[in-house]
């Protein structure tokens, strides 16, 4: 049986950062996990599945959302800023080692697409962390661009990109687009049908909106996670990867993975970049599952 309660904790800038804490039955200080979606998602996009999993099998589970999305304060809504989103990551952390349930010195990182990305960088930056999880993992934004924009549109969004800065300097709020749609007359960040049906899946009203701002767009493209990848050893690393992923893309998670240094694991699974939350979600739970054991618990009761 599982314990879940909402919870809230100060991040910089006078945000409140919310979510839920999971609690497993007995007598703690327990293993926890810190959990967070990847771009523009809320902790309701198929999240509840994995925490659950995690709690039922002795850990303690933070999963909260990144401001200005979900139930987290933050402004401009729908801003997809990474470093900022890492910072807050850290507070998270620390939020999570102030509990008495947890114990601080067994805390490990699952971090899934956009936030996968986030996972390496924390892993490789932030030491508190006993094994990190990158599910689906953005390894860069200049690759994925190259992948997912043809070169005769580029131009055209360098000016969206121009036109929404010099609209901020004349004072009006940041451009928005939305996040999906299958419309070709529509800006948006995915249009295929995989993504359309993840992003519109049912949740409760209020919870999420279907827009992102452009600058958005732009950070992604600058983002490049990967490049820290080998810096995470000693941090045990797994790396869950999608065969046919053509959002986060699977061979530059592949060469990624080559370059990440021991103590590593690669969990190769069937399907495309969605499949882990849904078709696959045993496959890809049970190699993260398996990996806070071995690196949380197993590790501990080593003499």
């Amino acid at each position: 049986m599982t314990h879940r309660t909402d919870i809230a904790f100060p991040a910089e800038g006078g945000v409140t950062l919310r979510g839920w804490l999971y609690l497993p039955d007995g007598p703690g200080p327990h293993p926890a996990i810190t959990m967070a979606h990847g771009y523009a998602g809320v902790k309701e996009f198929g999240l509840e599945r994995f925490a659950e999993l995690f709690t039922e099998n002795g850990f303690v589970v933070l999963l909260h959302d990144h401001r200005g999305f979900g139930a987290s304060d933050g402004l401009p809504r729908n801003d997809v800023d990474p470093w900022r989103q890492i910072a807050d990551w850290r507070r998270a952390i620390s939020f999570l080692e102030s509990r008495p349930e947890v114990d601080a010195d067994r805390i490990g990182l699952w971090g899934t697409s956009y936030a996968g990305g986030h996972a390496i960088v924390l892993g490789a930056t932030d030491r508190r962390l006993r094994c990190v999880v990158a599910q689906v993992p953005t390894i860069s934004g200049y690759e994925q661009g190259l992948r997912r924009v043809l070169p005769e549109a580029v131009g055209g969004l360098e000016e969206v990109f121009a036109e929404d800065e010099r609209a901020q300097l004349r004072g009006e709020p940041p451009r928005t687009q939305v996040v999906v749609s299958d419309d070709p007359t529509v800006s948006a960040a995915y249009r295929t049908k995989d993504a359309i049906d993840f992003y519109l899946q049912p949740v409760p009203l209020g919870t999420w909106e279907n827009q992102v701002t452009v600058r958005s767009t732009r950070a992604a493209r600058m983002y490049e996670p990967g490049t820290w990848i080998s810096r995470v050893s000693p941090t045990p690393l797994l790396l869950v990867v999608g065969e046919h992923d053509t959002i986060t893309v699977t061979d530059l998670a592949l060469a990624a993975y080559e370059r990440a240094l021991e103590p590593k694991h690669l969990a190769l699974l069937p399907g495309g970049h969605f499949d882990p939350y849904l078709s696959g979600f045993k496959e890809s739970s049970t190699a993260a599952l398996d990996w806070f054991r071995r690196h949380l618990v197993l590790q501990r009761s080593l003499p």
